[in-house]
């Protein structure tokens, strides 16, 4: 464990302007920020009735990228120590020592604030919830359960799917069945993804102390159970908003299409358990949500 003088040592006073942006910008987490708004305004889109109103719409988005920008970053701020034993994670601003902890908390604090407020006054009480909830269940219990439990994974797939929710809310002040289907996509979504991660980087987690399933369980049993049964699941769900009338009967097609696919990735990874074959599940999850999002876009229209 490194101690915060020796972290503090390690920050360069002389460092220029666009390496102390770049590093705080990294702090943001911005391609979980871009996943987030991309998710946020799925959620938007598919609650308009009419013309999408664009105002609300962007300050839905303002406020939802500061919102996970300071939960991003404030992550980082509570697991500086556990980064800084994974190989992964070494090289990130704090345990790097090129942000200081107090600039970090002072920052990701700021963000955050700055988000709920910006929802509350700009948005709406019930976006505003939703992002106070989010919040705490991603940096006050997700976060810590990390080191104590792997159910962290499921608790923390919690408010990960809170995105399409909140987009939904500000549009229409309540969340129905359709927003809680987006929710469940998102929710069942980040299974295999986040278990291909954890495959793929088992030891520099177990060595962090992070208690991951594949970590306790090294022969990955349960790991594919959760992929498998996940991938299965998603299949029925994300062709629910066609079913619901939400978006055009042939939305279904690609949507099981994809899913199928999806799963069919987890399968190789059962039958291979190989690290290669965690990565190729990995970019699998990566391309197979922006691909759905697309085709509900399209059949929205």
């Amino acid at each position: 464990m490194r101690s915060n003088s020796q972290t503090t040592a390690r920050v360069s006073d002389g460092a220029s302007m666009p390496v102390v942006l770049a590093d705080y910008y990294d702090l943001a987490k911005p391609s979980i920020v871009w996943l987030i708004l991309m998710s946020t305004v799925m959620g938007c889109y598919l609650a308009a009735s009419g013309p999408l109103p664009i105002e609300r719409v962007l300050n839905t988005l303002l406020a939802t990228a500061l919102l996970a920008a300071g939960t991003g970053a404030l992550n980082q701020w509570w697991e500086r120590e556990t980064d800084a034993r994974m190989r992964r994670t070494s090289v990130r601003p704090l345990p790097a020592g090129r942000v200081r902890s107090s600039s970090a908390l002072a920052y990701a604090t700021g963000l955050t604030v700055a988000g709920l407020v910006y929802l509350l006054v700009g948005v709406n009480l019930l976006s505003f919830v939703l992002g106070v909830g989010t919040v705490v269940a991603y940096n006050f219990i997700y976060t810590p359960l990390k080191t104590r439990t792997w159910w962290s994974t499921a608790i923390g797939a919690f408010p990960g799917a809170v995105p399409p929710l909140l987009g939904w809310a500000a549009l229409r002040n309540e969340v129905g069945p359709e927003a809680w289907v987006l929710f469940g996509i998102l929710f069942l979504w980040q299974f295999p993804h986040f278990y291909a991660i954890a495959w793929m980087y088992r030891e520099d987690y177990g060595r962090a102390g992070i208690r991951m399933l594949p970590v306790i369980e090294p022969s990955g049993e349960s790991t594919i159970r959760q992929i498998v049964l996940s991938g299965v699941a998603l299949i029925p769900l994300s062709m629910a908003p066609a079913w619901l009338g939400m978006v055009a009967p042939w939305y279904a097609i690609p949507a099981f299409l994809l899913s199928a696919g999806y799963l069919a990735f987890g399968l190789k990874l059962a039958r291979s358990g190989s690290a290669l074959q965690a990565k190729e599940l990995l970019r699998a999850s990566v391309l197979y949500l922006p691909l759905l999002y697309l085709f509900l876009l399209i059949a929205r229209s």
